[in-house]
């Protein structure tokens, strides 16, 4: 992270290029902008949010504190009768009607979340969604997003024609979470899962179902300590035990897409869930295997990884396929 002192001073000709590049543009009264702000290094911000940040009459945000700090970061200087207005995952319903008030009497309010773009895994869709429906119109500023940042370094290719889907957290209960995992496994799409550092080791004890299937992982992303890695679901574990650093941090995943080839393995592993439900597990395994195409072996070991993350392996289970 870039010191705000440093970044203050630094950011004074930064300004200067925010008013000529974005000073000249239409920024309507009674209307809420949406600002994606940096997930880390304070130098990703927009010339235009910079702007649209010196120029709103109110910022709703996540965080007072946290917004108060960035905007003495950028060395934004507010206007006589300016403020900050509360509106997180708490409260946001409620708030909404406060901005709604302020949009009514021709304020511009800009809305920022803590890091990254709002409304995604952050707080900001329900507001958006409540002044759309108030009548008034919403804004979007573009910018920094862990999600967009992750899959650009992530190299994914083939697949399911670069396709991706969003998933976000998964459930924090471990059923809940193995059933998830569960799911995902036939996903022919790409996947990002988003994680907070005391569940990292959760998620990815998880994730070792998956085997051999590809998994990108960014770790305090555009932050001093950055780290992307690319490995088999499989070797996460071991992986984030290696280096205590590892779990430290905010996580954005990237599990591949199922290679082409690995479609009949992927029906073969749905109609093995389904059958796991009702049958013993070698019956389900060979069934699983006739029916699909799949291979028994393949199936079987992972049959068995799926039984130890529910926590009801059977050790009389355990023995050749």
């Amino acid at each position: 992270m870039i010191q705000p002192a440093v970044v203050s001073a630094s950011f004074r000709s930064a300004l200067q290029a925010a008013r000529e590049a974005a000073g000249s543009q239409n920024y309507p009264q009674g209307t809420l902008y949406v600002v994606a702000t940096p997930i880390g290094n304070l130098a990703d911000v927009t010339l235009r949010a910079l702007h649209v940040l010196e120029l709103a009459d109110t910022i709703a945000c996540e965080d007072t504190r946290h917004t108060q700090g960035m905007l003495r970061a950028f060395g934004v200087e507010r206007r006589a009768g300016a403020s900050l207005l509360a509106v997180h995952q708490h409260n946001e319903a409620e708030a909404a009607q406060a901005v709604i008030q302020r949009l009514a009497d021709g304020e511009r309010v800009a809305y920022v979340s803590d890091a990254g773009t709002p409304g995604v895994s952050d707080p900001g869709a329900r507001l958006a969604d409540a002044v759309r429906a108030a009548g008034h119109r919403v804004l979007p500023l573009p910018g920094a997003s862990s999600i967009t940042c992750l899959l650009s370094a992530a190299g994914l290719v083939g697949g399911a024609s670069g396709a991706f889907v969003f998933e976000g957290f998964l459930p924090t209960k471990s059923g809940e979470r193995a059933s998830a995992v569960d799911r995902l496994r036939t996903e022919k799409r790409a996947v990002v899962l988003l994680e907070a550092p005391h569940r990292i080791e959760a998620l990815a004890t998880a994730l070792a179902v998956l085997g051999s299937r590809g998994l990108t992982l960014g770790r305090e992303l555009t932050k001093q300590f950055e780290e992307i890695v690319t490995l088999p679901a499989q070797d996460l574990p071991g992986w984030l035990a290696a280096d205590g650093q590892r779990t430290r941090g905010e996580f954005a995943l990237v599990l591949h897409a199922l290679p082409t080839d690995a479609e009949d393995a992927g029906q073969g592993e749905a109609v093995l869930s389904l059958l796991m439900d009702e049958l013993p597990l070698k019956t389900a395994v060979r069934l699983a295997a006739q029916i699909s195409g799949a291979g028994r072996n393949e199936l079987y070991q992972r049959a068995l990884a799926i039984r130890k993350a529910q926590g009801d392996a059977d050790e009389d289970d355990v023995g050749d396929a």
